[in-house]
């Protein structure tokens, strides 16, 4: 922890950069207690670490349960840093003794009051949940942030990303969906954005990099995206999952190849308007070939150009595979308000834009051409 409060009942921070030196004196002459427990903490001035308050052995902070990295103590001191020098009011480690929760940094910005959690080790959906939840209460905006060493990139523009990640999605005032991290070591924001799930864990995004010293406030709150998407890239890296997919096959998937079996298809030769990409994929667990083909079975395989189609149909179908858990919700905390069936609907404009559908009403299409269940790659 980078703040203490002295025995005259003073905040003391280590956010302003003081030389060893001072520290030292200051050290020799002071007693300092954490805020939110009471307890006494020493001044650690090491040489190899940043300087920072540590609770004395055998105490424990009903708080600050976390164990804090140095990696942890030098972004969230960068970040404190940051916003201090565009001349925005900041406090370090402020407690709330209301809510008993310790932000990493609270700031005021065009009438608003914020709380920055720099998160860099993984907590439960609950504790994530619960904290966000005592910050809208309370009149702050909750602005996570998330370490970059838990942004997994597994080659250009595919990364790999966890439950603990999907924690950190928020929108953007141009309602773009993005994942904010920081890199302490490399001083540099990295947003992904554009993101596309293809399976549980594994995506095609984009990724910004943004040094902290040509980055504003403004700018981390509304960043300019380029929304850049590659079919082809999609296309490949789909056709690689399905292959390591079919050949180590889960439960759940065993479950899906029957069904698919049953309808006399195959998982190679499936018609390409099954597996698209839609940008509120991220919502939805089950890799995008699945539920697709679901609603290929469900609405569209019995279906005759100019047959009707309503949306409503389609949702009751669609909830029924969820009920049996044949498609898995994805939670996103940060987004309650955001349903999986949006991407649905995506998927149903995307057909419309092919020419397989033609939209009659808000919530209404008509079959304008049957999907073609290819017999060979080459006709694929």
């Amino acid at each position: 922890m980078l703040t203490a409060q002295t025995k005259s009942g003073t905040i003391f921070s280590l956010g302003t950069e003081y030389k060893k030196d001072t520290l030292l004196i200051i050290r020799d002459n002071e007693e300092f207690f954490c805020p939110a427990c009471g307890e006494r903490v020493s001044l650690k001035l090491g040489n190899q670490r940043i300087y920072h308050f540590a609770h004395l052995s055998g105490t424990v902070c009903r708080d600050f349960y976390e164990g804090e990295t140095f990696y942890h103590m030098k972004g969230k001191l960068q970040l404190y840093q940051w916003l201090e020098r565009q001349g925005i009011p900041v406090a370090l480690e402020y407690y709330d003794s209301i809510i008993k929760q310790r932000p990493d940094i609270v700031f005021q910005y065009n009438g608003n009051k914020y709380a920055l959690e720099y998160q860099c080790s993984p907590i439960s959906e609950e504790i994530f949940i619960k904290r966000t939840a005592a910050y809208y209460e309370h009149n702050y905006i909750p602005l996570w942030i998330m370490g970059s060493k838990h942004l997994k990139a597994k080659r250009s523009n595919v990364f790999s990303l966890s439950n603990f990640n999907y924690f950190f999605f928020r929108k953007t005032k141009d309602n773009h969906l993005i994942l904010p991290s920081y890199c302490p070591e490399e001083k540099q924001f990295k947003i992904l954005s554009s993101v596309y799930p293809y399976s549980i864990k594994n995506t095609i995004a984009n990724i910004s990099h943004h040094s902290i010293y040509k980055t504003g406030i403004e700018e981390f709150l509304a960043p300019n995206i380029i929304n850049h998407f590659s079919f082809a890239k999609w296309s490949m890296e789909t056709e690689k999952f399905t292959l390591n997919w079919s050949l180590h096959p889960s439960p759940d998937l065993n479950r899906f190849l029957c069904e698919i079996y049953r309808q006399s298809l195959n998982l190679y030769l499936l018609p390409p308007e099954i597996g698209l990409p839609v940008s509120h994929s991220l919502f939805i667990q089950t890799p995008s070939i699945i539920w697709q083909t679901y609603l290929y079975l469900d609405v569209l395989q019995d279906k005759t150009p100019k047959d009707l189609i309503d949306l409503r149909e389609v949702e009751r179908h669609y909830n029924k595979r969820i009920i049996k858990k044949e498609i898995i919700n994805r939670n996103v905390p940060q987004l309650p308000s955001e349903r999986s069936f949006n991407a649905v609907k995506e998927y149903f404009h995307q057909l419309e834009r092919l020419g397989i559908l033609l939209k009659k009403s808000e919530t209404g299409f008509q079959l304008q051409t049957k999907i073609f269940i290819p017999k060979s790659n080459r006709e694929k």
